[in-house]
Order: structure tokens, then sequence, then C-alpha cells
């Protein structure tokens, strides 16, 4: 976390920053920022620049800005966005509840008044200047069900570990994972590139419509089987002792009975 619910959650956030002028950069701390970006460079681009849009790609936010260029947030595990002292997400599973200032690893402040910045306590997300999207997949929420299925079809990796794999498709985490391979019944270990054609399109079914669902009730760790993702947790559906293993280098969990 956060996942794509989350970035989805937050860009919707920041979309209020569209037309406001940024006025100053606050850079805290220098290792936050990535991908060669350093603070000069992101003064230089943002400072007196408009905000334009904010779009979204998988798990990242992109702020494009009239000065041409674009601002990408990546949130890792623990990062979160706020806008005017709002928080985009209420609730991440792995972050504090609290807010500490020292937790402030970007900001940047409008001329109309507000603060965007980006809290994150274990400083695993980070702060790019026109950031590369080249080797990103297409974004879950859009991927179409015949990409999908050559994606999966193309590798004998397990399942999971393709729908974790950011450059076939952006945008699902661990949790994420977990929920739609349980929802769409199928065992998270299974070579992808023995899924049939019907469970194929049944996977993407659920993709779509999980992270849509996940995204109303809140976040990724909201899911149906959220709550039993644990020693001793149980399948919402019928009951069965969940089993557990590491999978595509994440532990994961599922279904013996109904996942096959």
């Amino acid at each position: 976390m956060p996942e794509l619910p989350e970035a989805e959650a937050y860009r919707r956030l920041a979309e209020a920053a569209v037309g406001r002028r940024v006025v100053a950069v606050s850079t805290p701390d220098l290792w936050y920022l990535k991908g060669g970006t350093d603070r000069d460079a992101l003064e230089a681009a943002l400072v007196a620049a408009r905000v334009l849009d904010v779009r979204r790609h998988g798990k990242r936010v992109l702020v494009d800005v009239d000065s041409g260029h674009v601002l990408g947030l990546q949130f890792g595990m623990t990062g979160t966005l706020e806008l005017d002292g709002e928080a985009g997400v209420g609730d991440l599973r792995y972050t504090p509840s609290r807010r500490e200032p020292g937790w402030v690893r970007f900001a940047v402040r409008f001329e109309e008044g507000g603060v965007l910045a980006v809290h994150d306590p274990r400083r695993l997300g980070g702060v790019t200047l026109d950031p590369d999207l080249s080797r990103l997949g297409p974004d879950a929420a859009v991927v179409r069900p015949a990409v999908l299925a050559r994606a999966l079809a193309a590798s004998h990796a397990p399942v999971k570990a393709r729908l974790l794999d950011q450059s076939v498709v952006a945008g699902v985490g661990n949790l994420v994972a977990d929920e739609v391979l349980w929802r769409a019944a199928v065992d998270p270990r299974r070579r992808s590139a023995d899924l049939r054609r019907a469970e194929l399109g049944r996977l993407h079914r659920h993709l779509v419509a999980t992270l849509e669902d996940l995204l109303a009730r809140g976040g990724s760790h909201l899911g149906d089987l959220g709550p039993e993702r644990r020693p001793g947790g149980r399948c919402p559906k019928d009951g069965t002792s969940l089993a557990r293993a590491v999978v595509g280098g994440r532990t994961t969990w599922w279904c013996p009975a109904h996942q096959r």
C-alpha cells in the first residue's frame, strides 16, 4: 500500500489544485527526490507554474504544469497525499494515523493559498520530475481483456507474480492481487500460461470490478478477503481455512477449496 485505489483517491483530491499557481517548493528530504531529480530542477520547473491537470498511471500520480513539465509522485507503502490539510485516504494499513512534521518529504505552496504535501514515515515513495513511464504496462483499471490475456499467456510465472509485475499491468499490489484472485477463484500459484480463456476473461472482469469496489470502499485493505489474511483466517465464501505461502516475493493468502 498504497495501491491503485489509494493513488486514484490522491489524484481526485489533487484535482482541486488545478488552476492554482505554485509559489514555493519544499524539499526537506533530498533523498526523496528520484530519477536524477534535484531541488534546483524542481524549483525551476514548478515555481510560478500553474497546475493544468492531475492524472494517474498505476500507482503514480502525475501533475501537469504549464511550464511543460510533469511532477511524478510515488507513495511506496506508507506515503500519503494531503491538500490544504485534507488527506486523500483516511486510513492505510501500514501507516501511522498520526502526522509528524518530520514526515513531510515534499510540498508545494500555492499563490491562491493551500499546500500539496507528501507525508511518508518510512521514506519508501519518491518525487520525480518528468518521470519515464515507458517501462510501465497499461493501467490496471482500464487494461483491455485481450491485452491482459496476451501478457499472462506469454509467461510461465505464477499468475500472482505477473499481476504484481508493473511492466505487465500497472497499479496492482499485494492486497489487490490476493483479493482479485480470490474473487476470480484462481489459485495464485497457477502458471499464467496455463489459464484457460474463460479463466482469463473472469480474471479481467474481477480485476476491473475489484478496483472500482475498493476505491468506493476507501482502500486496498477493505476487500472481503482482507480481514482474513492472517493466521487462522477463513475464506469468507466457504469458511475453509486459508492457505499461506510466498508467491512473487510477497506473502499470499488464498482459499484452497474454491481457488483452483
